[in-house]
C-alpha cells in the first residue's frame, strides 16, 4: 500500500480486469468512491472502452492484456474479474497465482467444482478471495432482512422474488446469442442474484424443482426460468427471472404466520449509477418514499421505510478485507452452493424432477 497523487492515507491499488457494463458502471465507480481504494489500472484491449476509461478517470492507467498485466502484477494488491462469464474463474485463477487478492463478479465460475477449486487455491496460496454480489446491498433486501429479523412477519413460509424484464426482441450479444457451456443464458446472468439472496435469508437448499425455456428467436440459452427451492429450514422460495415478461409480477412477495410483506419495482442504485452518478453522493442508496413496500396482512397494511441501499459497503469490505484481515463482504462457499443450486435447476428442468444440490449419478 502506499499514499499518492495527493489523497491522504494508505492506498490499495485495484485492477479492474474488463470493461463492459459490468466493470463501467458497477465496478469502477465504486472502487474509485471507496476510501483507501485507488483505481489504478483497467485491462481492456477494446480501443472504444480504452477511451473511455481515459476520458472518465484520467488518473487511472489503461492496460491492453491480461498478459500484460501479469507481468506487471506486483505493482497492484486486488485484481477484479468482470470479463465474459467463461473466463472468471481462469483469469481469477491467474490473478491468484500472480500474487494478487481477487473480486470476481458473478457468476463466480461455471460450475461448483471449479469454484471450489478457486477456493482451494485461494485458501493454499493465503490470498483473499470474494465475489461481488451487489444485491446483498440492495434497499428492498436489507429492508426485508430487518423485517424478518424484527420478526414483524412472523415465522416466513414462502418467498417469492423476481427479476423480470421486457425486452422481446434479442441482443446480438454473448449474452443473448451464446450456449449455456459460454455462459449465456439467464440463469447465470440473473440467477445468482435471485438464488443468492434466497439462501441468505433462509440458509441451505435441499430441493430444487425448476422451469428453462428459450423463447426468443435466436436465443441459445434460457431467457426464461422458474425455480422452486425447498430450503432444509422449511421455507420455499420461488424465484421467477425473465427477458419476455410484459407484465412484471411484484419484486418480492414474502408470507409470514404473522404478515406479509411486498415490494415493487427494483433498488435504485443500478439506475443512477447507470446515469453516471456517483455513489459517494450525500443522498447515495436512499429510496423514493412512492417506492417503499407494503407490510401487514389483508387490509390492514402500512408502508415499510426502505433501508438505505449500500454497494459502497462491498467494496469498503474488500478495503478491509484485503488490508486489515477483516471477514469476507462475501464468503465464497456461501456462493459455491448457489452454483450447486444452478446445476441442479439444469438437471431439474431436463429430467423435469426436484434434484438435491450436489446430487451424484
Amino acid at each position: 500500500m502506499s499514499s499518492e497523487n495527493g489523497e491522504s492515507g494508505p492506498q490499495l491499488h485495484v485492477v479492474l480486469i474488463g470493461y463492459g457494463k459490468g466493470g463501467e458502471v458497477f465496478h469502477a465507480p465504486l472502487i474509485a468512491a471507496t476510501p483507501g481504494l485507488k483505481l489504478a489500472a483497467v485491462v481492456t484491449g477494446n480501443p472504444e472502452r480504452a477511451a473511455a476509461v481515459r476520458r472518465r478517470y484520467p488518473g487511472t492507467e489503461v492496460i491492453g492484456s491480461a498478459e500484460e498485466l501479469w507481468a506487471r502484477a506486483g505493482e497492484f494488491e486486488i485484481a477484479v474479474v468482470t470479463t465474459p462469464n467463461d473466463t472468471h474463474a481462469p483469469l481469477a485463477a491467474a490473478a491468484l497465482e500472480a500474487g494478487l487478492s481477487v473480486v470476481v463478479d458473478k457468476p463466480f465460475a461455471l460450475g461448483s467444482a471449479e469454484a471450489r477449486e478457486l477456493v482451494e487455491r485461494a485458501g493454499r496460496l493465503g490470498r483473499v478471495l470474494t465475489v461481488y454480489q451487489n444485491r446483498r446491498w440492495d434497499s428492498d433486501f436489507l429492508t426485508l432482512w430487518r423485517l424478518i429479523d424484527e420478526g414483524t412477519l412472523g415465522r416466513v413460509h414462502r418467498f417469492e422474488s423476481r427479476f423480470e424484464r421486457w425486452r422481446p426482441k434479442a441482443k446480438d450479444t454473448w449474452r443473448d446469442g451464446g450456449t449455456v457451456g459460454q455462459g449465456a443464458g439467464i440463469l447465470y446472468d440473473l440467477g445468482p442474484h435471485l438464488i443468492d439472496q434466497a439462501i441468505n435469508l433462509f440458509g441451505p437448499v435441499a430441493g430444487v424443482y425448476a422451469e428453462l425455456d428459450a423463447r426468443r428467436a435466436g436465443v441459445a440459452a434460457e431467457d426464461d426460468a422458474f425455480l422452486a427451492l425447498t430450503h432444509r429450514s422449511g421455507v420455499r422460495s420461488q424465484l421467477w427471472m425473465s427477458a419476455l415478461a410484459a407484465r412484471p409480477g411484484p419484486r418480492f412477495r414474502v408470507l409470514g404466520d404473522q404478515g406479509g410483506f411486498t415490494v415493487q419495482g427494483l433498488d435504485g442504485q443500478e439506475e443512477r449509477l447507470m446515469a453516471g452518478e456517483s455513489p459517494d453522493a450525500a443522498d447515495w442508496g436512499v429510496q423514493p418514499e412512492e417506492t417503499w413496500g407494503l407490510a401487514g396482512a389483508e387490509d390492514d397494511v402500512r408502508p415499510v421505510p426502505a433501508a438505505r441501499g449500500a454497494y459502497p459497503d462491498f467494496y469498503a469490505g474488500v478495503r478491509d478485507a484485503v488490508g486489515e484481515g477483516e471477514p469476507l463482504p462475501v464468503e465464497p462457499h456461501e456462493v459455491v452452493h448457489g452454483l450447486e443450486v444452478i446445476e441442479a435447476a439444469r438437471r431439474s428442468a431436463a429430467e423435469q424432477r426436484v434434484v438435491a444440490p450436489g446430487e451424484q449419478g
